[in-house]
């Protein structure tokens, strides 16, 4: 991760499927090369985001596309019946090929879903979409 951070940061994860780094009100996910990321593959991160958020403490989802994986649209809906205190979606892509499949996956949620080029935005903008909230 690239970012300078001057967010609360507790803890980073490392898991079958990527490194996830989690603060006060958002994760930034960094999915691993070829990973095919679905309900079942997500499990342990599913598992984490229950025990930091505990069901009531709005968060934000950041995946910081670094490395290309695929991933099934369709589960963005299963999650949000699971996770109520999931509060929006901020993709960083770093080409335009990603900012497209980024583009299709947003008819897939729905949440407000946002497009970055960099990780400092989508970080300023997942502290103003909580602190809006």
């Amino acid at each position: 991760m690239t970012a300078k951070i001057n967010r609360k940061f507790i803890q980073k994860h490392q898991t079958d499927i990527g490194m996830f780094y989690f603060y006060e009100n958002f994760i930034v996910a960094e999915i691993k090369e070829n990973v095919i990321l679905n309900f079942e593959s997500g499990r342990e991160l599913f598992q984490l985001v229950s025990e930091y958020y505990k069901g009531i403490l709005p968060y934000i989802y950041i995946s910081n596309r670094i490395n290309s994986y695929s991933i099934n649209p369709t589960e963005h809906y299963k999650l949000e019946n699971i996770f109520p205190n999931f509060k929006g979606y901020a993709i960083v892509v770093y080409d335009h090929i990603n900012y497209k499949v980024a583009e299709l996956e947003q008819l897939f949620t729905n949440r407000p879903t946002r497009i970055f080029d960099n990780l400092d935005a989508a970080m300023n903008w997942a502290d103003d979409f909580i602190n809006l909230d």
